[in-house]
């Protein structure tokens, strides 16, 4: 078998499951992941999910698009092809608004867009627990925990013993 990447417990109810991954946090995992047909509530703060930057991303990509939207009307209107239209000044403002807000919003959709691919790994087009036997009942009917084996606290016997302690459906392991 290829190198280790994690173990993984398969769990028939999603109760046992966040049974689980508290005990597995309270147990000083931190690489933990879990999988669920449906959303489980608690279970994000029992793996201790923390909130990615994707808004703060999202703010400076609008604030670029909105100011970059702004300069190019300016600059186009005051510096490179200045037209005087009615006695009106070059830079009008109130002519640049509609298009500095469609800009700021592109801009920032394209930046969240690519922050949410650019933390979650992705494209990835194959992911080791993928290959786990019986995961796709992940989609249907079963509760499947995580330790990766890249977490500090992790050591093969002792992590498969604590997932057996946790009276999982089975324990298995995820190769890379």
């Amino acid at each position: 078998m290829s190198a280790l990447h994690a173990l993984m417990a398969e769990f028939a109810s999603a109760d046992a499951l966040l049974a689980a991954a508290k005990r597995a946090r309270e147990a000083g995992y931190r690489r933990i992941e879990a999988y669920s047909p449906f959303p489980i509530e608690g279970l994000a703060e029992a793996i201790d999910f923390r909130e990615t930057r994707v808004p703060l991303y999202t703010l400076i990509g609008g604030i670029a698009g909105g100011v970059g939207g702004f300069f190019l009307q300016w600059y186009t209107a005051v510096i490179d092809y200045p037209v005087n239209i009615g006695g009106r000044p070059l830079n009008s403002w109130p002519e640049f608004i509609p298009v500095t807000f469609e800009t700021t919003v592109l801009v920032a959709a394209f930046t969240a867009v690519i922050a949410m691919l650019a933390g979650n790994g992705l494209p990835r087009l194959r992911h080791p627990v993928f290959g786990a036997r019986d995961f796709d009942l992940a989609t249907r009917n079963r509760f499947f925990l995580c330790l990766g084996a890249d977490d500090a606290r992790f050591d093969a016997v002792s992590a498969r013993r604590f997932l057996e302690g946790l009276k999982p459906m089975k324990v298995v392991e995820v190769g890379e």
